[in-house]
């Protein structure tokens, strides 16, 4: 083992490749964010959102959630504040951010990191995804990182080695503890067909000879249980154990859409090669660079200080009988735990909303649908390509299918911002049938889907059947509806 002191002393140009790949593939990722940030937040957790974040900071401390926008909570606010982190990402993608010195390295990815925070602490359950956490806990650490004229820091190379650890490990042992399927070699059987947004390689994933599904499923453990360990290892084993990852994380990208949570796992992957494996790939001319000064070693000491003390929650989380998967131990999310599908459903179950003009519900009533981006809605549309990019109103109907609205109040807001013809939601949809004005009755139906069998025309497609409804037709003339919405603040008394 080296040494903490040894680690300051010792950093050396061995990793400026390694900071160099790794921190324009971070910036990708906050640009990602920022992207979605830019096109979903105010429609979701805006001025007039489906989750208004006006109503929640009131609700909450700053130093519950801290946030910039605790300040000022507006539209233009966020607009704004989604532009400069898009902004701020491209300066660390083009490696302007790490050109100009320390100093402006800094302020950069410190920039990048306190603007998606503010996002994330205010997003409520459109943000409390495990990648976004992710996606905070390494840049939060990328701060540290330096620019390309001083020494790449071993210590924080070490540090996200240790995210890397706990979000495999985290999500093998979330397996084992959360669903038998993953005992029994069966998770497989239903995994690519129930995911939340299979993508158009899931119906072929789906079925393959079960011998494979159980092949699979052995991978998995071997890669989240075994694997992580030679993450601390000296090379090559740390190669192999960096490899072995990446190989995983593109065989989940082939096989479905989880937004970018395999891609930033892929970007962690990268601190476990170092300088004498990349020039094998990166031909460029490493500058000197100048050591560490004292001041820095005084930061990345108190950076050290601070990650151990905040890791000993996390660290006994993942050794724990009722272990938490994807949750956060202090507001600012510095470190993290994490865990991917402990449980696999085994029924795939969507929500159709309907609309009409109809005046009356009847029998007879002329129903359309609506379709979302990346769900499966209709049933001849084939499973389309989405990650690294995030649908986040997708997602959120996945969930909602697995239990009633009343555990998902968001959905009633959506209903409303429909049947009102709100552009902004309008926009998170694949289409609205009613162009002309808005429809009269919102009503929602359960369906189970099911891949079409092999042999089936047409191929790679869905078939369903009516399970019962989800939710009652509704009208904005309906007096609970409406008492309901003033009474949750989605619109004023």
């Amino acid at each position: 083992m080296i040494k903490y002191q040894e680690m300051l002393e010792s950093a050396t140009v061995d990793f400026w490749l390694t900071r160099f790949l790794f921190q324009r593939s971070l910036a990708f990722i906050y640009l990602l964010g920022f992207l979605i940030a830019a096109n979903q937040f105010p429609a979701l957790a805006g001025e007039r959102g489906l989750l208004p974040s006006q109503l929640f900071v009131q609700r909450v401390s700053f130093w519950d959630a801290p946030s910039l926008f605790f300040f000022h909570c507006s539209d233009r606010v966020f607009i704004s504040a989604a532009s400069l982190g898009v902004v701020l990402s491209l300066i660390a993608l083009f490696g302007f951010s790490d050109s100009y010195g320390m100093l402006f390295s800094v302020a950069t990815w410190s920039l990048l990191w306190v603007l998606y925070l503010s996002f994330v602490n205010i997003g409520q359950v459109f943000y409390g995804f495990g990648w976004e956490t992710l996606l905070l806990e390494t840049g939060f650490l990328a701060i540290f990182l330096g620019s390309k004229n001083v020494a790449p820091p071993q210590v924080v190379i070490w540090l996200l080695r240790w995210v890397l650890f706990r979000v495999m490990f985290g999500a093998g042992m979330i397996k084992l503890r959360a669903d038998p399927c993953w005992k029994d070699l069966t998770c497989m059987y239903y995994y690519y067909e129930t995911q939340p947004l299979p993508n158009p390689l899931s119906w072929y994933f789906h079925y393959l000879p079960r011998f494979i599904h159980k092949a699979s499923v052995v991978f998995n453990h071997f890669v989240e249980l075994i694997v992580p360990w030679g993450i601390f290892a000296p090379r090559p084993i740390c190669y192999f154990a960096g490899g072995f990852t990446i190989l995983f994380q593109l065989i989940l990208i082939l096989s479905g859409n989880l937004s970018w949570l395999n891609y930033i796992t892929i970007v962690l992957c990268i601190p476990c090669f170092d300088d004498a494996v990349l020039s094998r790939i990166l031909t460029m001319d490493i500058p000197a660079v100048a050591p560490p000064s004292f001041s820095y070693k005084i930061v990345l000491g108190m950076l050290s200080l601070l990650i151990v003390v905040l890791s000993l929650k996390p660290a006994r989380n993942l050794f724990s009988r009722r272990q938490l998967m994807n949750a956060s131990f202090e507001p600012f999310h510095l470190v993290n735990t994490y865990g991917a599908f402990g449980s696999v459903t085994r029924e795939r179950m969507e929500i159709l909303i309907q609309g009409t003009n109809d005046q009356i519900v009847s029998d007879s009533t002329d129903w359309r649908d609506y379709e979302l981006k990346g769900k499966p809605g209709d049933v001849n549309r084939r499973p389309c390509l989405v990650s690294p990019y995030h649908y986040k109103l997708d997602w959120q109907m996945w969930f909602a299918a697995m239990s009633g609205y009343a555990r998902h109040p968001w959905f009633l807001n959506l209903v409303g911002k429909l049947l009102e013809g709100d552009k902004a939601i309008l926009k998170l949809l694949a289409n609205n049938p009613f162009p002309e004005k808005p429809p009269r009755f919102i009503r929602a139906e359960l369906y189970q889907y099911h891949f079409t069998e092999p042999g089936d025309e047409p191929r790679h497609r869905w078939t369903r059947a009516r399970v019962g409804e989800y939710l009652v037709p509704l009208s904005l003339d309906n007096p609970s509806f409406r008492d309901l919405r003033k009474r949750m603040g989605w619109i004023s008394h």
